[in-house]
């Protein structure tokens, strides 16, 4: 996978530390989506078909996992970061910035391997293979994977193929490029059920989610002429509704749907910070002249061109008018 940014030499320099290493933790950032959890399993399983002692981490409140993805197989999975932390290999996957991940022992541990695929990256690995040409984080473990010379298992396919299909938008987003596809007929190829797949991320979907979304698509509001749509979903809208945090997934895509939309964005309420007025502010671009990513690194966050997101202490009036003036900026 040859790009312009020298992810080319920072591939061998990866597949040397994995061939290399002996024991590894991976992990990924906070409310984790399809393709961090795709890329988590099978970079995993690799290392297992390697004869790795490899574990992946991810935090105790992050279960249950979202509906759609507890079919994925996650072996030797845990939820306390190992003791021995200090003398393995930490693997961060689809994490664009280390304080996506609020383990601080991971950071704190010995060598960092960064393999993401976010143009905004910040580069805190000790070995940082970022390809923002790739179109998800699965694409480059994949390519990862066949510069191992592990074959393709079952298992191993049916995660990749979940990170390619969701972050390509079921391969109608912009970062659906040639290599996308090429990847897809390979999964196919090793015998991976895509209706059973499709059937487990997007259908069998619960009553709470459909009335999330129905108070998603209740609360829309518009702003410069539509240029801005906008929704909130509040704690009481999920306890009402007896709706999992996960459930607010694609509501925001419904938004930038709407004519006339060059910014969508859906803010929720976190239920794991009652302490405080925290939100989530997820933010989709249908306009080409408009960077989100540029819009949530100003918050602290980040993520693509057109899918970003961020948390904030605003209060929604307060966030709108952030929204509004980077908006104007931007055009």
């Amino acid at each position: 996978m040859t790009t312009r940014n020298g992810a080319t030499s920072s591939r061998q320099q990866v597949l040397e530390a994995l061939r290399e290493g002996d024991s590894f933790v991976l992990t990924t950032h906070e409310h984790p989506d399809g393709d961090a959890l795709g890329s988590l399993a099978a970079m995993q399983q690799v290392l297992c078909v390697l004869g790795k002692d490899a574990v992946s981490f991810l935090a105790a409140d992050e279960f249950p996992l979202p509906y759609e993805y507890r079919f994925l197989e996650l072996p030797q999975l845990v939820t306390e970061v190992p003791d021995d932390v200090g003398e393995r290999t930490v693997v961060f996957l689809d994490c664009g910035n280390i304080d996506r991940n609020p383990a601080r022992e991971l950071q704190e541990g010995g060598r960092i391997l960064n393999i993401d695929h976010h143009h905004d990256n910040t580069r805190f690995g000790t070995i940082d293979h970022v390809v923002p040409d790739a179109s998800c984080t699965a694409e480059v473990i994949w390519d990862l994977m066949r510069g191992l010379g592990v074959e393709l298992t079952q298992p191993i396919a049916e995660a990749l193929y979940v990170g390619l299909v969701t972050d390509t938008g079921r391969f109608m987003y912009e970062n659906t490029g040639s290599r996308a596809h090429v990847m897809a007929a390979e999964l196919i190829g090793a015998g991976i059920d895509v209706h059973a797949i499709y059937r487990q991320l997007y259908e069998g979907v619960p009553e709470g989610k459909l009335e999330l979304l129905a108070r998603g698509l209740s609360s829309v509001e518009r702003f410069d002429g539509g240029l801005l749509t906008i929704s909130q979903l509040t704690r009481a809208d999920y306890a009402e509704t007896g709706a999992d945090e996960s459930y607010s997934e694609g509501v925001v895509d419904h938004l930038r749907a709407v004519q006339g939309t060059a910014v969508a964005g859906l803010v929720r309420e976190l239920l794991s910070d009652t302490a405080s007025a925290r939100r989530k502010v997820s933010l989709r671009a249908t306009d080409d002249r408009i960077d989100v990513s540029r819009i949530a690194r100003a918050q602290g966050g980040g993520g693509h061109r057109r899918a970003a997101g961020f948390s904030t202490d605003l209060e929604f009036p307060e966030l709108v008018a952030f929204l509004r003036a980077e908006l104007a900026e931007q055009l």
